[in-house]
């Protein structure tokens, strides 16, 4: 797990592991029925079963610095000087509430991505304010939801500001950097820490952190030997979280990973996610080892997908891996 555990299209990957997963529930580390080695050590924070699921923050930068951040071939930003502060407008307002709530209103609610973006871009009055754009610009989008969206969005913007702005799908990273760098397209939408590792390339070494900042200081030099610069990072991030239901959240008073250890030193705790959780520092030696926490045990579900939400809303693990910026966190 460089930047999180996976690295573009979630529905995708989520749909792969389900397969190589196995069956729903099966122990990767502890065994048992789900919620067995719970009674057996305590149960302050067995599993609490719910509809809404609810992240805690990862209030020590567990996970890197998946922040949405532009990315534009180095010769278009050069010939059009607006177009790198056009994209960064968009950085200025973009949440991580606001990539669930669309996220929710494409995968869960069936609306069509054009008008999602289009309804954000008014809401957020990001047509207005913007200007001194000409020319064609191409904005690539990978084939998932989430940045089919955002390259809507980014394309909407562009156009009010002057540029004849169209979408195109690239697919994977490896595709749609070199697309970028030859300038076959101009702009996408990037997840900043993960970016930043795939440019650096030596699984070795890690440049990307929890710190956004850092992590842009590390990007920038990067990027500029690849051909590309990088815009300003949105709040918006979309990264590996640990998610609750909102019944469990309530019932033992947290909102932060570091409450959830304080509150749960029982060993009551199980946690689910995909077969790799165990062995990955991002995961459960992460959460051991950063936070403090202890668990019962591990159930092995698909990594962030329905599998794992299904768990946590039906109580069989207290705490499972998500991704932060899915629907499916979106408040019923």
């Amino acid at each position: 797990m460089r930047a999180r555990i996976r690295y573009i299209a979630p529905l995708a990957m989520a749909a792969a592991l389900t397969a190589a997963c196995g069956e729903s529930g099966s122990s990767g580390t502890g065994g048992g029925e789900a919620g067995g080695d719970a009674q057996a050590s305590g149960d302050a924070c067995a599993p609490v079963p719910g509809d809404q699921l609810v992240v805690l923050e990862d209030d020590r930068q567990l996970q890197n610095a998946d922040n949405i951040i532009p990315a534009v071939n180095a010769a278009a930003a050069e010939a059009n000087p607006a177009l790198l502060p056009t994209l960064n407008s968009v950085s200025e307002v973009l949440t991580t509430d606001d990539l669930i709530e669309m996220n929710a209103a494409v995968d869960v609610e069936r609306q069509a991505v054009d008008e999602v973006a289009a309804a954000y871009v008014a809401e957020q009055g990001l047509d207005s304010g913007v200007s001194g754009g000409s020319g064609p610009i191409v904005v690539g989008a990978a084939d998932f939801t989430e940045s089919q969206i955002l390259a809507t969005v980014y394309a909407d913007v562009l156009t009010a500001a002057g540029f004849d702005a169209s979408v195109q799908t690239v697919g994977n990273r490896e595709l749609y950097l070199p697309a970028l760098q030859r300038g076959e397209i101009q702009a996408f939408p990037e997840y900043l820490a993960t970016v930043t590792e795939f440019i650096e390339g030596d699984d070795s070494t890690e440049v990307a952190s929890g710190d956004v900042e850092a992590t842009v200081e590390a990007l920038r030099p990067l990027a500029e030997g690849y051909g590309l610069v990088f815009g300003e990072p949105a709040e918006a991030a979309d990264q590996n979280a640990f998610a609750v239901t909102q019944a469990f959240a309530d019932q033992v008073g947290v909102s932060t990973l570091s409450e959830l250890a304080d509150a749960c030193g029982d060993g009551s705790l199980i946690l689910g996610g995909p077969g790799e959780c165990p062995t990955r520092p991002a995961c459960q030696p992460g959460l051991e080892e950063t936070y403090g926490l202890e668990f019962a045990s591990f159930q092995e579900y698909d990594a962030g997908g329905p599998l794992t939400k299904a768990a946590i809303q039906q109580g069989e693990v207290s705490l499972g891996l998500v991704f932060s910026s899915d629907g499916a966190l979106a408040q019923q």
